[in-house]
């Protein structure tokens, strides 16, 4: 089994996005802190596919 940690599509299960929206709460950061993060976070975010979705190419094949 391949123990790769990095996020290999964007898409979450509602568990997991509770468990960082949990891990985030009550922080407070400045104006220019939130934006740093966000620009770094649409930065990573560009570089993960989504998921493929199965449905759409069973319907290409038939």
């Amino acid at each position: 089994m391949d123990n790769n940690y990095k996020r290999q599509y964007r898409q979450l299960n509602d568990i997991t996005k509770q468990k960082i929206s949990q891990s985030l709460r009550g922080r407070t950061k400045s104006a220019t802190h939130t934006q740093a993060i966000s620009n770094g976070l649409k930065k990573y975010w560009a570089t993960v596919p989504n998921q493929p979705n199965n449905e759409n190419k069973n319907e290409e094949h038939e």
